[in-house]
């Protein structure tokens, strides 16, 4: 497939492609005959698996050595588990604030929302209290 097919279906911009290959995220591509870039459909696998690495924080430098150790072949796959065995703490430990964050902050939307519950009780009481009827028309004279 060609580069604008790529980019349409991995959801990456073609100068992203282009950059991924320069650096080395993604193996160079083979040309058709007229030197364009002609991407195996396969390379959707590696990149949609880049894409989750990105979104889990892996900084581009560990995905670089990752993408190496990947190059050189299924003797490296020790290693490569152990990168991706380190991430996964990373990321457990990244949840593990983002859920103390999250008790923070449905701590205090409680806060505000028992505060708003007794807000309402007062002013109604306070209305009940001097005589007026909430919620309903004075009765006319």
């Amino acid at each position: 497939m060609k580069i604008g097919e790529l980019a349409k279906r991995s959801g990456l911009t073609a100068h992203t492609i282009r950059y991924y290959e320069r650096i080395g995220l993604l193996p160079f591509a083979d040309r058709d005959a007229g030197g364009r870039r002609d991407y195996d459909a396969s390379i959707l696998v590696w990149i949609d698996f880049l894409d989750r690495l990105k979104t889990t924080g892996m900084p581009i430098r560990e995905m670089l050595c990752y993408a190496a150790l990947r190059e050189e072949g299924e003797h490296t796959g020790p290693e490569r588990r152990r990168i991706l065995e380190a991430h996964r703490e990373q990321v457990r430990a990244h949840m593990a604030d983002l859920q103390a964050y999250l008790l923070v902050l449905d701590t205090k939307i409680d806060t505000y929302v028992e505060a708003e519950k007794g807000t309402h009780f007062h002013d109604d009481t306070k209305h009940f209290l001097e005589g007026k009827q909430v919620g309903a028309r004075a009765a006319r004279s």
